[in-house]
């Protein structure tokens, strides 16, 4: 099979810090770590695993922090390489073990990249704490070689199906899974619109872990794929209050409308007044930048993950206002803390998704996804806007790299 391929190394890492700030070939060309490979076919590890073939594999904000190095190297030990990138995957089930009983030949099928004890080989009596709460995205094994064996070597450690030196992701044309992993895709929901649960379930994972209360207003920040499935999500749940989506093009503020925010604002001087028109008072230090009291926000998404993201998500909230960090926030050199304490700020993390509690049952976040796409009939697949095929990945990726020039939300592989 062909697949798109990524390898760690300090020659390329040294070329993606130098070269990459003048030229793409650095980052995902021929000079970088990135290339089209012919590899065998994989064989299915065991009775209870899939076997699929990849008709869409989405390129995520995190691959291309990755490409180009720009993500923090905490989370390096949890990932094994090279490793076939892609974990946004929609595709067609080819084969089935003997034990599979969840899904069979021909269904169309999305999958939850993100590998848990039971992915690993462990049986059911022996999982790690966050895997035995459903919470597999935190799998605390992520660092160890597994159980399962791919051909006669135990599965290599790693945290998610794209970053995996021996589960190929969805930017090739075979993927296995797990059973546990695999979810049919229902016929009334569409190729661009399958392709999108995984980044839809992050952040309904999020809003589900932090709801909001009331009719207390929101501010959704991000102008990505999630900040606007988080506005969706949040839409989907139920809520009626107000939402604020900050996002900077017109065409990202048009989604962001026709996905249930009430409000959009351009970052900058527009999302400034709309704080103050919460009722915040503005002064100014004798040093730094504006600062505000009063008003704010008791709920705010930050979908993005930079200093500028967080430092407004401080200055923004309302005392005691909660802030969910869905965006990958990584290293920064300088970020003033005052406010957490100051107004005594509740900050969480979210990441992927796992076992939810919802309508009083215990289920999947991909499942309770899938019954509110069907519910709600919201766009959410006017977020793709750029298809590839897999030969022209390198197109694929600068477009994704470059979303202030392609005007992309989300950009998709078609192996």
């Amino acid at each position: 099979m062909k697949g798109v391929t990524f390898n760690v190394s300090v020659p390329h890492f040294l070329l993606a810090k130098t070269a990459g700030r003048v030229t793409d070939s650095a980052r995902f060309g021929l000079l970088s770590g990135v290339k089209m490979r012919d590899l065998p076919e994989p064989e299915l590890p065991g009775p209870d695993w899939v076997e699929i073939k990849v008709t869409a594999g989405g390129i995520c904000g995190s691959d291309i922090s990755n490409l180009s190095y720009s993500a923090s190297p905490a989370m390096e030990p949890f990932g094994s390489f090279p490793a076939v990138l892609g974990h946004e995957i929609l595709g067609e089930v080819k084969s089935v073990g003997a034990q599979v009983s969840k899904v069979s030949p021909g269904q169309r099928v999305t999958m939850d990249p993100m590998i848990s004890c039971t992915t690993r080989g462990y049986p059911p009596e022996d999982p790690c704490f966050s895997c035995y709460e459903g919470l597999h995205c935190t799998c605390e094994r992520a660092g160890e070689e597994g159980i399962t064996l791919i051909g006669d070597q135990p599965l290599s450690r790693g945290l998610t199906i794209g970053y995996h030196r021996d589960l190929p992701g969805g930017w090739g044309q075979t993927v296995l899974a797990h059973e546990s992993q695999v979810f049919a895709v229902a016929d009334a929901v569409t190729d661009n619109a399958a392709v999108l649960m995984e980044p839809l379930s992050i952040a309904m994972h999020a809003v589900l872990r932090t709801p909001p209360r009331d009719q207390d207003p929101i501010l959704v920040i991000g102008s990505g794929t999630i900040a606007l499935a988080t506005i969706w999500a949040v839409r989907a749940i139920g809520f009626q209050g107000s939402i604020l989506a900050q996002a900077k093009r017109a065409h990202e503020q048009e989604l962001a409308r026709k996905l249930g925010a009430t409000d959009v604002v351009a970052p900058g001087f527009e999302a400034r007044d709309a704080l103050i028109d919460t009722g915040a008072s503005a002064y100014m230090p004798v040093v730094g930048p504006e600062v505000y009291s009063g008003g704010g926000f008791p709920l705010i998404y930050d979908c993005v993950g930079n200093q500028s993201s967080v430092a407004q998500s401080f200055s923004f909230a309302s005392p005691r206002g909660r802030i969910v960090v869905i965006g990958c926030a990584a290293e920064f050199k300088k970020l003033d803390l005052t406010f957490v304490w100051a107004r005594e700020l509740r900050i969480r993390g979210a990441v992927g998704y796992g076992q939810e509690t919802w309508r009083g049952e215990r289920r999947h976040t991909f499942e309770i996804v899938q019954d509110l796409l069907l519910e709600t009939g919201a766009p959410v697949q006017d977020m793709v806007t750029h298809i590839y095929p897999l030969e022209q990945y390198r197109d694929a990726l600068r477009t994704a790299a470059n979303h202030r020039k392609s005007g992309a939300v989300k950009v998709v592989l078609q192996p």
